[in-house]
């Protein structure tokens, strides 16, 4: 069921498959949410699953002026809000990553469990971001073409809005309260030690480093991904031994 709605003042696309409980997935930038057609995706059944196109990404219009992540929580939170209509979990890719911690620190109350895919906290996480003039892989420009309201030409003015949003914003992964999974390539744009960082941050945090892949890990090894989120999203885990989780030997020393 794929369409439009209009939340946070946005006439957004999205699409709804599958049945259960509600996951929205959120792909990653200068893309749209085809980031999931062979990999996450396949949980719709099991889940019921909402593909949301970010405001200026793949079938939502570019909105004049600047953005900000607020603007992105206020999207995401409204979505939840007025289409998804109870609290979601939220997996994010890359830059679609950094707006679902945002979602899951701003607005915790939506968020069920969350799962941040190749991303980071803020600009320091990555290796390299962007330039808001940077010339894109024509790759990249023909995909966004494809289905584009804005049309080919528009794609620099989305590059420079979001390179310059992403470069001046921060997040504090320690105020995240929901169970969260951190998924991270072996040979990935985010430095190592920052999403370590970010993992012993987060209270309920879970950490996988997925072999054999760079930040295009969905495509790499799809089925392992996939596999992961959804244990993740479905077992409890009853570790044999914790040493730094509640009830641990650490945590336990403390007492």
């Amino acid at each position: 069921m794929a369409g439009y709605v209009t939340v946070n003042g946005v006439r957004s696309w999205y699409d709804v498959r599958g049945a259960g409980e509600p996951l929205v997935l959120l792909h990653g930038g200068f893309s749209d949410s085809r980031d999931f057609d062979d990999n996450l995706l396949k949980l719709a059944s099991k889940f019921k699953i909402y593909l949301l196109d970010r405001r200026g990404h793949g079938r939502t219009p570019d909105v004049e002026g600047p953005v900000s992540i607020e603007m992105l929580v206020g999207d995401v939170a409204a979505f939840i809000d007025e289409v998804v209509g109870e609290p979601a979990h939220l997996a994010g890719y890359s830059s679609g990553g950094f707006v679902a911690l945002a979602v899951a620190v701003k607005r915790p109350d939506l968020v069920r469990k969350l799962v941040l895919v190749s991303t980071a906290y803020d600009k320091d996480g990555w290796m390299f971001l962007p330039e808001p003039d940077a010339e894109l892989p024509p790759q990249l420009v023909d995909r966004y073409a494809e289905v584009s309201p804005d049309g080919r030409d528009h794609m620099p003015v989305v590059v420079r809005k979001f390179a310059e949003m992403e470069a001046g914003e921060s997040l504090k992964p320690a105020e995240v309260t929901s169970p969260t999974l951190i998924l991270l390539a072996d040979d990935d744009m985010i430095h190592l030690r920052h999403t370590i960082d970010m993992y012993e941050a987060i209270p309920k945090a879970q950490l996988g480093i997925v072999p054999a892949t760079s930040h295009l890990l969905f495509w790499e090894r799809p089925e392992l991904v996939t596999r992961l989120v959804e244990e993740f999203l479905t077992i409890q885990p009853a570790p044999m031994m914790p040493i730094r989780r509640p009830g641990g030997f650490l945590s336990q020393q403390q007492q």
